[in-house]
């Protein structure tokens, strides 16, 4: 099932994609902190429901999900990236976060502004988003995932690299677009066989699987909640395979103009181009 955040005419709504057909199941509130996805979840829509079916080609897909109480993010979480960034592979995961102003959907330009950086640069992911509250857990992980969705781990290699901690390089406005929906887990028999890659302005520059992680999707999500609660509609940014573009030879930057594509086998393409500001 691909659950969707979409904009109609009649305003924002939670939907799911049937083929050519798009079924909406809850409108978003005119909350300031609005989440149609949070808000659907908390209040136990059935998301195998009917509901008002229009083409999906009436429809604008959003970011998933838009104001998570987290975003939680892995690094160096494949051996062959954490090489090429000079690392060893990690013996526990390394965990940060982005922002939730990071947040933007499929078609949305990553915004490159030369007075913030100048070695803006992508990074392909796996996201994991959370279907109900969870801490502490000792059971099957996968029964608090509600499904999976593509994320683009944007990072500004200068302000990262500077501060020697990552909060403020990974979390400039737009630089974490995510979609282009979320695929339930029960679509996804296993989400440690998924190819995944990233193409910019035509070049296939990440092209790996998600069998190279060295902490699984169940591994992350138990791990994270022994130490927070774990709320629905939080994203887990599962990490980045190696050809980022610090680390080419020459380096590879994103530039207004570029346009990125991230893929993730099983859940589908999100592309958003590149501006300047």
């Amino acid at each position: 099932m691909k659950l969707a955040r979409v904009a109609h005419a009649d305003g924002v709504h939670l939907a799911r994609i049937d083929g050519d057909a798009a079924v909406l199941l809850a409108r978003e509130s005119g909350h300031p902190a609005r989440d149609v996805l949070r808000e659907a979840l908390s209040a136990g829509v059935d998301l195998h429901g009917g509901g008002p079916t229009v083409d999906a080609a009436a429809v604008r897909l959003l970011a998933p999900v838009v104001n998570p109480s987290k975003i939680l993010c892995i690094g160096l979480n494949y051996a062959d990236h954490a090489r090429e960034s000079g690392a060893e592979p990690p013996s526990a995961p390394v965990v940060f976060g982005k922002t939730p102003n990071t947040i933007v959907g499929p078609g949305d330009p990553i915004v490159v502004r030369p007075g913030d950086t100048a070695q803006a640069d992508y990074e392909a992911e796996l996201a994991v988003v959370i279907g109900r509250r969870a801490a502490r857990i000792t059971g099957d992980p996968f029964d608090v995932v509600l499904g999976y969705t593509a994320c683009n781990d944007v990072s500004a290699r200068d302000a990262q690299f500077a501060d020697g901690q990552w909060l403020r390089g990974k979390s400039y406005d737009t630089f974490c677009p995510l979609g282009p929906w979320v695929v339930t887990r029960d679509e996804i028999a296993d989400p440690q066989s998924l190819g995944i890659g990233c193409d910019v302005s035509g070049e296939r520059l990440q092209d790996s699987t998600t069998a190279e992680m060295i902490f699984g999707v169940g591994e992350l999500v138990t791990y994270l909640s022994r130490f927070l609660t774990l709320e629905p509609g939080d994203v887990i940014a599962t990490g980045t395979p190696s050809g980022v573009g610090f680390a080419r030879t020459p380096p590879r930057f994103l530039a207004p103009g570029d346009e990125v594509t991230v893929r993730i086998e099983g859940v589908g393409e999100l592309t958003n181009p590149v501006k300047g500001g």
